[in-house]
Parts: structure tokens; sequence; C-alpha cells
């Protein structure tokens, strides 16, 4: 049996899939998110659900948590001493992440080679600055660290030798930006370098925090796996050194749930309707898009790769408001809606109101609104039907300018780049507590065939549930040099000069294979898919001296079965 949580901005959804009959959902549960206090909505939702099923079945957890997400919006996140070396071209101070910044002297080129070494006094003066302002985390990064990642390991070196004033090492955790991956992009590199310092520390207390929650259930023989923001999982363990991978990965949860509850084929637009925030998604010829460079954290390009997903502030808690003569709905979500027990009418109130749905009290909802409409010189029956007429408008809005934005750009799926495909929708799928009762306006906004599938409330832990890992590398192969390096991995090995793109595409396969076994997680060959390779002669004068090659190598995200419900 599998268990999927999905910590949301208003509630924490908790189902159990059992395998039997194709899959199909033996438990679920809803409990509050308290932001405050994660680590309870989490134990909160377990409880629930052991509740209800046996544990002894239970085999896996996989768990989306807006921790790191949320971290980084409030500004909780920790100082980092980010230290760089790029050598010449663009000015490196145009990607200062934080004041703990350090330019170092000193530079490799594009093929690995030093052509400058790093001025030790340099380096050393830099972590000492670090060390003054009480740095613990810190992020390395080199311009081409990911061909040679030797002045990243130089900087690792002295700053794991730097002591504090009672003799303790300075450095608690560092990041070094050859393993983020193989892509050379300098600036998303060092903001990712530094997200994932930045985020650690309060990621690995509620980590161990969660497996203690889990030793005390009874739980601690399962297998605990963390949701990627690419709709995949990785192991607990893998993540403590990656929380910023778990990133974003609510949304991701959205999309992996609705792969889980439905057949897809054809061009199709997913809402996630939540508590506080609405998930759109689109899907091209029945595959999710992907953000392929990565996301971006605030003003921040990063290497995150991800599911592309865009949220805006409409959902079931978020609160209406008249301004002017307009009814409006959210951003804001001032407390839970008045039929739960809150202050603040919402779209749940109005629909409510509507008897669109029947949620919590649903009198308290018709009183409070008449009560708000009349201070505003309106009737309860039009504020209700303008506020859900505002949600609809605004989710279509908002889908028909990422549908824009979309077909302004070549289009990537999670399988393959679609040449010259144009996204034109011919369905809408609907999940999220207020999946059924928006139906109907949502149709009407989109004149397209509009489905909500069986579980739409518990569909982003479902996603989570079915959700398998994902992973991937990039492998560079310099025949003239006679090295092969995979920067994720930091290995090297030496080759001969008849090394060719096949031999490199099995090295890839086989090294995949054995970084996923090393975490736990058994992977057939056949199911690694190669989706780079290239081979470039290298000459000299008018000679060929060798042959640079890179081949990169994934698992993709995908779910490991269909409810067969569905």
């Amino acid at each position: 049996m599998l268990l999927g949580i999905d910590v949301g901005g208003t509630h924490t959804d908790a189902v159990a899939v059992t395998m039997k009959n194709g899959g199909e959902v033996a438990a679920w549960c809803k409990v509050p998110t308290r932001h405050d206090d994660l680590l309870w909505s989490v134990t909160e939702a377990l409880k629930n659900i052991l509740g209800q099923v046996d544990k002894e079945g239970i085999t896996q957890l996989n768990l989306s948590t807006t921790l790191s997400t949320n971290a980084i919006v409030q500004g909780k996140t920790e100082d980092v001493g980010v230290i760089v070396s790029s050598g010449p071209g663009i000015d490196p101070h145009n990607f200062m992440p934080c004041k703990d910044y350090h330019v170092i002297d000193g530079s490799i080129d594009h093929r690995g080679n030093e052509v400058r070494a790093m001025p030790t006094r340099q380096l050393e003066k830099a972590i000492d600055s670090c060390k003054q302002n009480g740095i613990r985390v810190y992020a390395c990064v080199g311009k081409f660290s990911t061909r040679n990642p030797r002045h990243e390991n130089a900087i690792r070196t002295a700053a794991c030798r730097s002591k504090d004033d009672t003799g303790c090492d300075m450095a608690d955790f560092v990041t070094l930006g050859h393993q983020l991956g193989g892509a050379l992009n300098f600036p998303r590199r060092v903001a990712t370098a530094y997200f994932n310092c930045a985020v650690w520390r309060l990621y690995n207390d509620f980590a161990t925090a969660v497996e203690q929650a889990l030793e005390e259930l009874g739980l601690g023989h399962i297998t605990l796996n963390i949701l990627k923001a690419d709709g995949g999982t990785m192991p607990m363990p893998r993540s403590r050194t990656m929380p910023v991978q778990s990133i974003f990965s609510g949304p991701a949860a959205s999309v992996m749930g609705i792969i889980g509850l439905t057949d897809i084929f054809h061009d199709s637009v997913i809402l996630d309707i939540g508590g506080t925030t609405t998930d759109i998604a689109i899907f091209a010829d029945g595959a999710p898009l992907i953000e392929r460079e990565g996301i971006t954290i605030g003003s921040h390009p990063t290497l995150v790769t991800a599911l592309k997903v865009h949220s805006i502030g409409i959902g079931g808690a978020s609160a209406i408001s008249v301004v002017g003569d307009e009814v409006r709905v959210g951003p804001n979500r001032l407390g839970p809606s008045v039929c739960l027990g809150g202050e603040r009418i919402t779209l749940t109130d109005a629909l409510n109101y509507k008897g669109s749905c029947k949620v919590g009290d649903v009198e308290k909802s018709r009183l409070a609104v008449d009560e708000y409409a009349a201070a505003h010189s309106l009737t309860g029956e039009r504020l209700a039907e303008e506020a859900v007429d505002y949600a609809s408008l605004a989710i279509y809005d908002a889908t028909r300018e990422l549908l824009e934005k979309i077909n302004s750009k070549p289009v990537y799926t999670i399988h393959e780049l679609v040449e010259g495909k144009r996204v034109v929708p011919k369905k809408v799928y609907l999940m999220g507590g207020p999946a059924k009762a928006l139906k109907k306006d949502v149709f009407k906004r989109f004149q397209l065939s509009t489905e909500v599938p069986k579980n739409y409330g518990v569909a982003n832990a479902v996603g989570a549930a079915l959700t398998r890992p994902t992973w991937e590398l990039e492998l560079f192969a310099d025949t003239q040099r006679h090295t092969m390096f995979i920067p994720s991995l930091s290995y090297r090995e030496n080759i001969h000069s008849s090394y060719n793109l096949d031999d490199a595409r099995k090295d890839a396969v086989n090294q995949l294979v054995m970084q996923l076994d090393s975490m736990g997680v058994f992977l057939q060959p056949e199911d690694a898919q190669i989706t780079h390779a290239s081979s470039f002669n290298m000459v000299e004068g008018m000679s060929q001296v060798g042959k640079n090659i890179r081949v990169k190598c994934q698992v993709r995200p995908g779910v490991v079965t269909t409810l067969g419900d569905r």
C-alpha cells in the first residue's frame, strides 16, 4: 500500500492507495495546514489514515511539502556564503543573490583546462569575511566546473578547513555547483547553489522530525520519498543534500494526480482549484509541459527542472471584496470560509449560497453573504453570482495568457520537443475541493468538454502517492584528454582515444542505474532513456585530434499505475 501526502496552502491531503484491482484509493483525509507547524499537519494526516488502514500493509510514503517554497517566499532562509570563480566574460557580480558574495580570481576554460589558478590569500580573505558574519553554509560555483571541478573543490576544502572561535568547523554544509547538473549556465548554477544552501538547515530539521514521527507511529520501516518539482520523487536521504529540488513540488503533485486518475490523449487544460490558489497546467498530445531550462525563484532563474504550472490567487478560501461596483475574489486568503468558522465570506460561501455545493454550515454562508451584500447595496444573489463569475473569468483569462506564452515558444513536454506544435486544448480537467461546484461555470467560460475525475478532492495526494523516482545525469567525454566526467556524481574516469558515442551512451545508462541502486531504487536499464547525444570532432591545424562527446540520460516522470476505477 502506498501513502501520499500533499501539504497545500489550506489543507494537507493524504491518501492510501492499494495496488489491488489495478489500484484504488483505500482511504483519504483532509486536515488543516498549519504553516507555522507543518509537521503537525503531516502527523495528523498520517494518524487519520492509519485509523482507516492496516499499517502493516504500508510500504512507502511520498511526501509533497511547501516547506522550502514558504521559507523562500517569507524570507526565512539562512544566510549563505557564495564564493564563485568565473574568469573572463560577463561580470559575475551581476548574479549576486546575497550579501556574502565573493568573486575569486582564477578560471577554467570550456575544455576543463585551468587557465589561471585561484589566489590562495584572496580565497582565505573571502572565507574570513563569511566567518565574521557567522556564515555556516557555503555555495561554491565555478563557471566551467562541469568540465573540471578543481576550483569548486578547492573552495570547499578552504571553507571546511576554517574553524570558529570554539575550534569547531565553520562549514556545516557545502553545495558544489557541478553537482547540480551538467548544463553550462553559470548564472542559473549560482542561484541554484544559493537556494540549496539557504533552505538546507530548515529542510533537514523538518526531515528529521518526519522520520521520528514515522518511527513513533510504527512506520519506521517504510520507504520515504520527497516529491520534486519535475513530477518525480527522490529518496529522503538524497533530498537532504538537494532540498532545492523540493521547491514547487505541490503543483507537480497536481499534474501527476491527473495522470494517475485519468487517461489524457489530447491537448488539455488541467485546473487544480485549491483553497488558496488555482494551479493551471497544460498538456500537449496527452503529456505535461516542462520548464526545460529551469524555474525562476523570485528574480533568479535556476537549474531546477519543473513541470510547467502557473498559479493564481483564486481558491475556495479566497476572500470576496467589493471595489467600487466590482465584486472581486482573492488574491488574499483571510482565514477559513464563514461556513467553516471564519469571519470573512469566500468563494466557497458564494458557491454555498448558489446551491453549487454544501460545505460546512450552509446557512451561515447565506446569512453572511446577505449581510455583506447589503452593506454594499447589493443582493445576496447578485453578490454570489458575480463572485463566481469573477473567479471563473480570472481562471479563464490566466489560462488563455498561459497558452499564448506557451505557443510563442518551442513546446517541450516531459517526453520530447514537439516540433512546430501549437497547443489547442480540447478538454478541461478539474480537480481540488471546489472542482465539482465550479464545473458548470468553468464550462461556460471555456466551452470545452469539462471533466471532474473520481477522487478529485485529494488528487494531489493521489499524484504524490503514485509518482515514481526520477533522476538524470550528463556525461562529458574528451578523447584528446582521455577523460570522461559526470558532474552530478563527481565521477571521473580515464578513457581510450577510440571512445565513441555508443560507449558514452552505455556508460551513462550504467551510471544512472548504479546511482539509483545506491539510493535503494531498482531500475531496469531499459527504463533509462537517452535524451541527448552529440559528438563533435576537435581539430587542431589540419588534423583531427579527438572528439568532444556529450550524453544526457534520465528516468522521466511518471506514475507507477493509473487507478483501475478512473
